[in-house]
C-alpha cells in the first residue's frame, strides 16, 4: 500500500513540485491550501492529487483535515511543512497582527500538524517530517523580523521534535531553500531581483524541483539515517 503524504501549501510554487515529485514517488499525496480554491482546483484537474482547505494557524482545522485525509486515503506516514506567508516590515511599521499572523501560520503551523500526525507515525513505527525553513531564517533579513523569526524558529523545532521521534523510526528534518523563481520572487522588481542573483555564487534563482528532490529523499526509506538536520540549498548564498 502507497505511503500517505500531507503536503502543506502544496498546490502552488515550492509546494506544488514537491507534490508532484512525492506522487511521482509512488506516494498518495494530499495537498493542503488555505484560500484559492480556484487555483486547487485547477492543481487536482492538472495532477490528480486530492487538494484539501484549511488554514495550518488553526489547530483544530489541522486536527480536522488530517483525520478527514486518514479515513479517506490511509494513515499519514509523510508530512511536509511547507505553507507560509509574509507580512514584510521595518519593526517601526511592523503591526503586531503582521507578526502575529507570520508567526501563527509558519511556525505554529508546523506544531499544529506534526501535533496532529506525530502519534500515529510514532505508534506505527516509521514516519517523516520534513519542515521548510528558509536562508532568511538562518542569516536574517531587513524588514522581514516576523519571517526570520518563525523560520529560524523552525530550525530549533526540527532538531528537538527529531530527538524525539529518533527511535521510533520517524525521522524530523528541515530544508532551507534560498531564492527560488517561483511567483513570489517573479512579482519582485526587476532591478532588485538582479542584485539578489548578483549576491547568489551559482548565478541563478534555484528551482522549485530542486527543493522537491531534497525532499523526497528525506521522506523515503533511503533517507532514514538522517535527522534533526538542515539543509541548505541556496546556491552558495549561505554558508551555513
Amino acid at each position: 500500500m502507497a505511503r500517505v503524504a500531507v503536503v502543506t501549501g502544496g498546490t502552488r510554487g515550492i509546494g506544488e513540485a514537491i507534490s508532484l515529485a512525492l506522487k511521482d514517488a509512488g506516494m498518495t499525496v494530499a495537498a493542503n491550501y488555505a484560500g484559492n480554491e480556484e487555483r486547487a482546483r485547477a492543481f487536482t484537474e492538472r495532477t490528480g492529487i486530492a487538494a484539501y482547505k484549511w488554514d495550518v494557524a488553526d489547530f483544530d482545522a489541522c486536527q480536522a483535515g488530517c483525520a478527514q485525509i486518514a479515513e479517506e486515503l490511509g494513515p499519514i506516514d509523510v508530512l511536509v511543512n511547507n505553507a507560509g506567508i509574509t507580512r514584510d516590515g521595518t519593526m517601526l511599521k511592523m503591526t503586531y497582527q503582521a507578526w502575529k499572523e507570520v508567526i501563527d501560520t509558519n511556525l505554529g503551523g508546523c506544531f499544529n500538524m506534526a501535533k496532529a500526525v506525530f502519534a500515529g507515525m510514532r505508534e506505527r513505527k516509521w514516519g517523516r517530517i520534513v519542515n521548510i525553513g528558509s536562508i532568511n531564517g538562518q542569516a536574517g533579513q531587513y524588514g522581514q523580523v516576523n519571517y526570520a523569526a518563525a523560520k529560524s524558529g523552525i530550525h530549533g523545532f526540527t532538531k528537538a521534535l527529531a530527538q524525539e521521534g529518533a527511535k521510533f523510526n520517524v525521522t524530523v528534518n528541515a530544508i532551507a531553500p534560498g531564492y527560488i523563481d517561483t511567483d513570489m520572487v517573479a512579482a519582485v522588481p526587476a532591478d532588485v531581483l538582479e542584485k539578489i542573483v548578483a549576491k547568489i555564487p551559482v548565478g541563478r534563482l534555484g528551482q522549485a524541483q530542486e527543493i522537491a528532490r531534497a525532499v523526497t529523499f528525506l521522506c523515503c526509506d533511503e533517507g532514514g539515517f538522517v535527522t534533526g538536520s538542515t539543509l541548505s540549498i541556496n546556491g552558495g548564498q549561505h554558508m551555513y
